[in-house]
């Protein structure tokens, strides 16, 4: 039993303000598990939403080098004759796999590479596609919906060139680009850029490589995410398995130890498990094993007062019915005598039952304070001996040099040893000596005090610790001893984290030699 050094409620107070949930202590630890792996596997899919920037750097590097190709066709169809332009203008189609159109001034068509044989940049119909490049599409839509993906205008083919948006910004000799969108989604580019002579030309590209890209890229992530999730799951439901489900057994056993059917509940030990909830387990096991040792040292401490008391008030009530019927004055003193006897027999008994009862709970609330143990035996013994002890019987205490220190209880500990001490002077013959000695092992106090009377038998030296068991000499009058002096004595000395036993005297002579043990004070 530790010494309290604080308040209990402060304590619970710090304590619950340190394990206080706002909101999320209203959900159950299962959901929070989940809900914890979730974010992490939200913050994943983040990445669906960093491919469509990455999609937008691309399109944005495609749309400047469509420019720069522009350009540089422009100039080297200037630098062709007339009548080799269109020949020039299918090898640089081939070459930029592009469709190569020019205009003259008025917006007509000059040339196009797709009338001369080229088929590059042809539009897919979205119509005669497969299923998956269908579901690609929707895949697209909705997560340019969800990131705010602004949305490029749908391409058209125009007759005229000046409906082109680029072919009107290169009349005014500047190179323009613009990005479409194919009716399958996929971007189409378009450039234009002047020639000297007034005309325009303009290259259309429908980069299908950009998304088969980033849907690859999206697919490969899909995967990942897919694989993490069933991780995530998995490792959550092994989580709630390991953690929520040994709580909750050990809430059920807590709540039926709660209702009173501490003896029938099994607190789960779970002995294999070595993290906080096997300590948890382990903690609850214990303590539901002290609450049972406790209600059952309760009962018998129920059942033995009443029995210790039947006897006096028996015997009372015996004498105080024969003091009505007895005439004789000897006869009717010798009943005031046993009355008398009685009442201060119960008086003593229940003021023992009462310090018994009481002295759990005030140890559990005392302060410990620096104690010299061996200078609070040489000043019990010399009160001793400045009242005179009776019959003759001598007290001798072993001086020591060095001042042995404890954490403890004065008045308590004051308790224990004028018990020990009472108990020797009960049991010794007149004239005998009691030895009283405290030394020091390893870090323990031995205090030891030795009588010359009759001893303890083996087998009851366990049972004179307990309540109401005591073993009296036949020279001593019935009911001078309540029987809870050793108890007393034992529950003080397990209190100071200390241990007392009974045990023959090393000397081999009569008696019998109680040996105290308590901790030294830390350094």
């Amino acid at each position: 039993m530790a010494p309290a050094t604080d308040s209990p409620k402060s304590d619970a107070r710090g304590e619950g303000a340190d394990l206080a949930l706002r909101w999320s202590g209203q959900i159950s630890l299962t959901r929070r598990i989940l809900a914890v792996n979730i974010i992490a596997l939200l913050l994943l899919a983040g990445g669906f939403f960093y491919l469509d920037s990455y999609r937008s750097r691309i399109v944005d590097s495609r749309v400047e080098q469509a420019s720069r190709e522009a350009r540089l066709i422009g100039e080297a169809l200037a630098m062709v004759p007339a009548g080799q332009r269109d020949e020039m203008l299918l090898r640089l189609a081939h070459d930029t796999h592009a469709r190569l159109r020019t205009f003259d001034a008025a917006g007509r068509t000059i040339a196009d590479s797709r009338r001369l044989g080229s088929r590059n940049a042809v539009l897919l119909d979205p119509d005669k596609q497969d299923w998956d490049q269908v579901v690609a599409r929707w895949l697209d839509a909705g997560i340019d919906i969800i990131v705010g993906a602004a949305r490029t205008p749908l391409y058209r083919e125009r007759a005229d060139g000046g409906q082109w948006p680029d072919v009107r910004v290169a009349r005014t000799g500047a190179t323009s680009a613009s990005v479409w969108r194919a009716p399958d989604r996929t971007p189409v580019i378009t450039a234009a850029a002047p020639l000297p002579d007034g005309a325009v030309v303009m290259t259309t590209i429908n980069a299908r490589d950009i998304t088969q890209t980033v849907r690859i890229e999206r697919f490969r992530l899909s995967i990942v995410l897919l694989l993490v999730t069933v991780v995530s799951v998995l490792l959550s439901l092994f989580l709630a398995r390991t953690i929520v489900r040994p709580l909750r057994r050990l809430a059920r056993a807590a709540v039926r130890v709660r209702l009173g059917r501490a003896r029938e509940v099994v607190v789960p030990r779970l002995p294999s498990r070595r993290d906080e909830i096997g300590s948890l387990a382990r903690a609850l096991s214990d303590m539901s094993l002290a609450l049972r040792a406790r209600i059952d040292a309760t009962e018998a401490f129920a059942a033995d007062v009443t029995h210790e008391m039947k006897n006096p008030l028996a015997s009372l009530r015996s004498a105080v019915e024969g003091l009505d019927a007895v005439r004789d004055p000897e006869l009717r003193a010798r009943l005031l005598s046993i009355v008398r006897d009685d009442v201060h027999r119960l008086d003593r008994l229940i003021t023992d039952i009462s310090e018994a009862s009481r002295l759990d709970a005030q140890l559990s609330r005392a302060k410990f304070e620096s104690i010299d143990v061996a200078e609070m035996l040489a000043a019990l013994v010399a009160q001793r001996l400045s009242r005179g002890v009776e019959r003759g019987v001598r007290l001798r205490f072993d001086q020591v040099g060095a001042p042995l220190v404890t954490l403890g209880e004065g008045a308590r500990l004051e308790r224990v040893f004028d018990n020990l001490i009472d108990n020797a002077l009960s049991f010794s013959p007149d004239g005998a000596l009691i030895a009283i000695a405290v030394t020091r092992d390893d870090a323990d106090l031995i205090i030891r005090v030795e009588d010359e009377g009759p001893g303890v038998p083996e087998e009851a030296r366990e049972a004179i610790f307990r309540r109401f068991q005591s073993i009296r000499p036949e020279s001593e009058a019935f009911g001078q001893h309540s029987g809870l002096g050793l108890a007393i004595a034992r529950t003080i000395v397990e209190a100071h984290q200390g241990s007392i036993l009974v045990e023959s005297r090393e000397d081999r002579l009569g008696g019998a030699r109680f040996v105290v043990r308590l901790p030294l004070e830390p350094s």
